[in-house]
């Protein structure tokens, strides 16, 4: 009887142990883990939670839809704080303990340059939300670091031709010594006398300055046609209230880091008449309908403000917007039975090959020559007026 009884349990295991036939569940597809480090805390905190927002709009999306060829894809965001050395320590983490593929940040140009080493050294891509063109140049330098945004060096371009225009030859420059600042400053000097302007005061400021009034009455008392700040939407506002109480009555030109609305809420009435260059999607209805980007910029706008709040869409999120497509044009291509380190490099080099890519920030085409490779005409200079961004065409 006992081995009747045992045969019995034995057949019953096996034939628990097969699947019937049609009835087999398939295995779950892998994750596709990739990550971002995001300042949503701290000076930058502005620009880093619309990216985090749009980050995550993206991954919901992406996996309602099945995710990435059947792989569900894994975000993972960190906060660095605004910190290049919170930024280092946190892309060890993505890189080390979480094993991501690829990661997306840091938010500003500071904590980018930081953190180089560090991808660069443990051989994962990494896709820049900030502007200074030294994050991907010299580019044999920066194999594994691309970038969305537009660099310090266009903005600075667009300034000085639309100086150029309007006979504006004598400008003060008052700058952040933040890597951002620092990398405009550079540019702001350096490219001057091409456009026949003359710098006739070169003022700076440290990162938690909550007066600019010794530097713009020094500027005040030389022949400045314009002002120039070059910094985020926080201080550069100090700037421009400052220049308000001072009754400084010349116009202030500012960098694409005062692209969100928290620079006009910041600045009050002194943000009206500020003039800037920034992506497109600030003037996206007076777009035309004509640009490649004029149906990319409609819908990140409207699934933007559908989600956060009519009003609430920025630049920023869209340079994330931008990072995380091309992440996912990479992973589209990855093929299967890959390890960790060679699925990195295979999406480092899908990446570089990225082509005719019409973004939120601009229309890319990598190269081994160009990681930001962005064509000329992303920029829009833009005017505030009556706290709204105008288009100056």
């Amino acid at each position: 009887m006992k081995r009747w009884l045992y045969l019995v349990l034995a057949m019953g295991l096996l034939v628990a142990a097969v699947p019937l036939a049609g009835c087999a569940q398939p295995a779950t597809a892998e994750h596709y883990k990739v990550g971002a480090v995001l300042a949503l805390t701290g000076p930058a905190s502005n620009l880093g939670v619309p990216e985090k927002q749009t980050l995550e709009m993206m991954v919901e999306e992406i996996n309602a839809k099945g995710g990435v060829n059947g792989h569900p894809l894994e975000l993972i965001i960190y906060d660095n704080e605004t910190s290049a050395e919170k930024a280092v320590i946190l892309v060890n983490r993505l890189v080390e303990q979480d094993k991501v593929l690829a990661i997306m940040g840091p938010t500003t140009s500071g904590d980018s340059l930081a953190v180089i080493d560090a991808v660069t050294t443990a051989k994962v891509p990494l896709i820049s939300l900030a502007a200074s063109i030294g994050i991907v140049t010299p580019v044999e330098q920066r194999y594994w670091v691309f970038k969305t945004p537009q660099a310090d060096k266009e903005a600075v371009t667009e300034i000085y031709k639309y100086m150029q225009k309007k006979g504006l030859a004598r400008v003060a420059i008052v700058t952040n010594t933040s890597g951002f600042g620092a990398g405009g400053r550079k540019f702001l000097l350096s490219d001057a006398a091409s456009y026949g302007i003359s710098i006739v005061d070169d003022q700076t400021y440290s990162v938690g300055d909550t007066s600019m009034q010794s530097q713009l009455t020094h500027i005040k008392g030389t022949p400045a046609q314009a002002v120039i700040v070059w910094d985020t939407d926080q201080q550069a506002a100090i700037v421009a209230s400052d220049m308000k109480t001072l009754q400084m009555n010349i116009p202030l030109f500012a960098s694409h880091g005062i692209a969100n609305k928290a620079f006009i809420q910041n600045a009050g009435a002194a943000a009206n008449g500020v003039i800037f260059p920034a992506g497109k999607l600030l003037v996206v209805d007076e777009v035309p309908a004509t640009d490649p980007q004029k149906q990319g910029l409609t819908k990140y706008r409207n699934d933007f403000e559908s989600k956060y709040g009519s009003g609430t869409v920025n630049t920023f999120g869209g340079h994330a917007s931008d990072a995380l497509n091309m992440v996912v044009l990479a992973l589209q291509k990855l093929p299967v039975g890959l390890d960790l380190a060679q699925s990195r490099a295979n999406i480092r080099d899908e990446i570089e090959k990225v082509k005719d890519f019409v973004g939120i920030s601009g229309v890319f085409t990598m190269s081994p020559q160009d990681h930001l490779g962005m064509k000329p005409g992303s920029l829009a200079v833009v005017k505030i007026v009556d706290g709204k961004w105008t288009w100056e065409q």
